[in-house]
C-alpha cells in the first residue's frame, strides 16, 4: 500500500507555480507542499505570495517566494535559478498566471488588449516552458488551459485564442521534450475566483446563478484545490506514462 502512496508524493520534487498568490495557483501551491514538494512561489504582488509562503511554512512545509512579471522572459529565467539555487534542482513548473477580466465582441476590441492578452496568456506560456525546459534534466510542465480554448465564447475571443494556442503549444511540446519532460494541460471548470467573478460580473452573493447557468452534474462549484489535487497527480511519478493530455477538471459539465 505504501508503494501506491509512494507513486503520488511529490517529497523529492522542486516545484515552481507561477500567479501562487491567490485563487487556483494559491490552490495548486497548498496542495503541492501538502504532497511534500519544495514550492516557489511566483507572481508580480509580493505581498500575496509572501502570505502564501508563510502560510505553507508555518504548517511546516518549505517555500520561497520570487515577485515575477511572468511577461518578462529574463525574470522566468532568474524564477528557475532561484528555484535552483534555493532547493538544489527543478522538476516541476506549473504556468498558472493568466486570465482577462475584460469581455467585448472581437470587431470592438481594442488592439492593445488583444496584445496584453496573448502576452500574458500564451507568450508567457511559451517562455516559461523555455525556461522549465533549460533547467530541466527530467520533470513535469503542466499548463492551465481553459475552456474559452476549445470552443466558442462570445466576448472572450481574444482570451480563447491564446488559451488555444496554448493547448497546441502543449501538444507539441509533449512531443519534442519526451522522454524527459513531460507536458500536460489542466482545464479548470467553474471556479469562483476573484479574476473569474470579475470577467463574469458576478459577486459572492450571486454563487448559486453561476452553478445553475454552468449545469454541473455535480452539483458544485469547483475549488482551487480541486485543481491542485489534478495538479499534483500530473506532477507525480504516478501520472510517469501521461503527457500531451489537457485534463477537464469541471465537476462533469462541458467546456464554456
Amino acid at each position: 500500500m505504501n508503494e501506491i502512496f509512494d507513486r503520488f508524493s511529490l517529497s523529492n520534487k522542486v516545484a515552481v507555480i507561477t500567479g501562487a498568490g491567490r485563487g487556483i495557483g494559491a490552490g495548486i501551491a497548498r496542495d503541492f507542499a501538502g504532497a511534500g514538494a519544495k514550492v516557489v512561489l511566483a507572481a508580480r504582488r509580493t505581498h500575496e505570495i509572501e502570505a502564501v509562503a508563510a502560510e505553507i511554512c508555518s504548517a511546516g512545509g518549505e517555500a520561497i517566494a520570487v515577485t515575477t512579471d511572468v511577461t518578462d522572459p529574463e525574470a522566468l529565467e532568474a524564477l528557475a535559478l532561484a528555484a535552483k539555487n534555493t532547493f538544489g534542482g527543478l522538476q516541476v513548473w506549473v504556468n498558472n498566471a493568466g486570465g482577462s477580466t475584460l469581455r467585448q465582441p472581437m470587431t470592438t476590441l481594442p488592439r492593445d488588449e488583444w496584445h496584453r492578452t496573448i502576452a500574458l496568456n500564451l507568450t508567457a506560456v511559451f517562455d516559461g516552458c523555455m525556461s522549465a525546459a533549460k533547467h530541466m534534466t527530467q520533470g513535469s510542465i503542466i499548463n492551465i488551459s481553459s475552456g474559452a480554448g476549445t470552443g466558442p465564447v462570445p466576448g472572450s475571443g481574444h482570451y480563447g485564442a491564446a488559451k488555444a494556442g496554448g493547448n497546441s503549444l502543449t501538444w507539441t511540446l509533449s512531443a519534442e521534450r519526451a522522454p524527459n519532460i513531460r507536458v500536460n494541460g489542466v482545464m479548470p471548470g467553474a471556479i469562483p475566483t476573484e479574476v473569474m467573478l470579475t470577467a463574469l460580473k458576478k459577486t459572492d452573493d450571486q454563487l448559486d446563478e453561476l452553478l445553475e447557468e454552468w449545469n454541473i452534474p455535480l452539483g458544485r462549484l469547483g475549488t482551487p484545490e480541486d485543481i491542485g489535487s489534478a495538479c499534483v497527480y500530473l506532477a507525480s511519478d504516478a501520472a510517469s506514462w501521461i503527457s500531451g493530455e489537457i485534463l477537464r477538471v469541471g465537476g462533469g459539465a462541458k467546456p464554456r
